[in-house]
C-alpha cells in the first residue's frame, strides 16, 4: 500500500457517498474524462462505472502512477501520465467536450485553476472542471463583489468561467484527515467573453499591483499601470476607492487599456 506523502499534499478521498455525489454532477457516459491527481484510483473507479469514452489520468507520484498503470494495463480506454500537472501541457491532450475532475493538492490548487484559465484557445475544449479546494480558498474563488472573500482570484476566475459552488466535504472523508474542510466547485467555460483581453497575465499583473495594498486607495498604484490621461476611458472608476471596492468589470477595462497602450 502507498502511504500518503505530505510533500505532495496527498489526502486520499475514501468516502463512497461523496465519490458517487461527485461523479453524478455531470453526465459521463461516452465522454472524454481527465482526472488530475487520481492517487489510488478511488474516484477513477466511480468514473469507470459511468462508462466514459476515454480517461486520462495525470499523477505526479511515481509509485502511484505505476500502480495505476498495472491496475489498468488491460483497459485500452485509460491512459496514465506520470507528470507534474503544473509542467504538463494539458491543453494539448484535451479532446472536445472533456470533463476534468481533480481532488487537488491544497498547496498548488489555485495554480492549477489559473493554468486552465490561461488556456491559449478560448473557448476551450473542456466542458466542465470539477475541482476540490480547501474551503478557505474556495470562498475566495466564489467571492462576490462587496463581500469579504472578493479579490484577485474571483476577478480572474469570473472573466472566463461560470462558477458553481456544489458542496463542502468533511475532513472525515479523507485519509489522512486534513485539518480543514474542503469545498467542491464546478466551473463551466464562458463561451462569450465581453472583454477583449489578449493575455490573462496582464489581468494578473494589474490585480497583483492593486491588491498589494488592500487598505489603500488605488490612485498611486494605478499610475504604475496606465497613464493618468487614460482615466477618461474609465469614467465609472473612482480612484479614491480601495481595490476591494472596485467591480470586476473595471479591472477588465483597465487591462484592455493597458494592452492598447
Amino acid at each position: 500500500m502507498n502511504f500518503p506523502k505530505k510533500s505532495l499534499g496527498q489526502n486520499f478521498l475514501i468516502d463512497k457517498n461523496i465519490k458517487k455525489k461527485i461523479v453524478n454532477l455531470v453526465d459521463i457516459k461516452n465522454k472524454n474524462v481527465i482526472e488530475i491527481g487520481p492517487g489510488r484510483g478511488a474516484l477513477t473507479e466511480e468514473i469507470i462505472l459511468k462508462k466514459p469514452k476515454s480517461i486520462f489520468l495525470i499523477e505526479k507520484d511515481y509509485d502511484l502512477a505505476n500502480n495505476l498503470k498495472k491496475k489498468y494495463l488491460n483497459n485500452k480506454s485509460i491512459k496514465i501520465y506520470n507528470e507534474d500537472i503544473l509542467e504538463f501541457d494539458i491543453e494539448n491532450i484535451i479532446k472536445k467536450k472533456t470533463l476534468v475532475f481533480g481532488n487537488l493538492p491544497y498547496n498548488i490548487s489555485s495554480q492549477i485553476l489559473v493554468k486552465f484559465i490561461k488556456f491559449k484557445k478560448w473557448p476551450p475544449k473542456f466542458d466542465n472542471l470539477i475541482f476540490m479546494f480547501q474551503k478557505e480558498l474556495g470562498e475566495k474563488i466564489i467571492g462576490k463583489f462587496n463581500t469579504s472573500a472578493y479579490g484577485r482570484l474571483s476577478i480572474l476566475s469570473n472573466l472566463r468561467l461560470s462558477i458553481i459552488k456544489r458542496f463542502n466535504i468533511s475532513p472525515n472523508c479523507f485519509f489522512p484527515k486534513p485539518k480543514v474542510i474542503s469545498m467542491l466547485i464546478q466551473f463551466k467555460p464562458n463561451r462569450k467573453i465581453l472583454y477583449k483581453i489578449k493575455k490573462i497575465n496582464n489581468l494578473e499583473k494589474i490585480t497583483n499591483i492593486l491588491f498589494s495594498n488592500k487598505r489603500k486607495m488605488i490612485n498611486k498604484n494605478l499610475k504604475k499601470i496606465i497613464n493618468i490621461k487614460n482615466y477618461n476611458d474609465l469614467s465609472d472608476l473612482n480612484v479614491n476607492l480601495r481595490p476591494s471596492k472596485i467591480r470586476p468589470e473595471i479591472y477588465y477595462k483597465i487591462t484592455e487599456l493597458l494592452e492598447k497602450a
